[in-house]
């Protein structure tokens, strides 16, 4: 599917941030104060003329309180129970270069969300956001490589099969300190009641 520079997954994500804020009932100087991204950055985001990174999208994410990954769903007219590989959406962050792939059915009634990531060899991504108005769990599963993640204070060094569980209520770093590329799954379960 598309990488970050194509216009179909940008206006998805477009679509989705407008989407989500009016469901909240937010406006763009609401939003601006709730995630910290500027009330023009939003702007610029919800009419698809920005290539954001995953650090301000994880901020506005946050805002709005859903996963990051929910900002990726295709239309709920569109729900499938089935995610065909070739409909995953794909996007490259243009920051550090990772490239995240949605796999769970987008718009698909469920708590729990899978995506794949691709992690250049050096890459480092570090999320500050710390609470949401609901919890959000992950799982971080090492598929190939080894990478580092830090929750909080707390380092955890990953090799190939291991699996990390935490909740988003603290900063996170993503970091691969080795020469290679990983490869890891992250699911997130979103606690009853937490609007995707």
């Amino acid at each position: 599917m598309a990488d970050g520079g194509e216009p179909d997954l940008n206006q998805r994500i477009a679509r989705r941030a407008r989407e989500l804020r009016a469901a909240r009932g937010l406006t763009l100087d609401a939003l601006a104060e709730r995630s910290g991204v500027s009330r023009s950055m939003i702007s610029l985001i919800e009419r698809g003329e920005s290539s954001p990174t995953a650090v301000l999208l994880e901020r506005l994410a946050a805002g709005l309180s859903v996963p990051l990954a929910s900002l990726f769903e295709a239309p709920r007219a569109t729900a499938q129970p089935v995610a065909r590989r070739a409909d995953q959406a794909r996007w490259r962050d243009p920051a550090s270069g990772y490239v995240r792939r949605n796999v769970s059915p987008g718009g698909f009634p469920s708590p729990i969300q899978i995506v794949e990531v691709e992690f250049p060899r050096g890459a480092r991504v570090a999320f500050d956001t710390g609470a949401r108005d609901a919890r959000v769990h992950q799982q971080v599963w090492v598929l190939e490589g080894s990478i580092d993640v830090t929750v909080g204070e707390e380092r955890h060094e990953l090799q190939r099969g291991d699996c990390l569980a935490f909740a988003l209520d603290l900063p996170v770093t993503f970091h691969n300190r080795t020469g290679k590329p990983a490869r890891y799954a992250v699911v997130i379960a979103s606690e009853p009641g937490m609007g995707r």
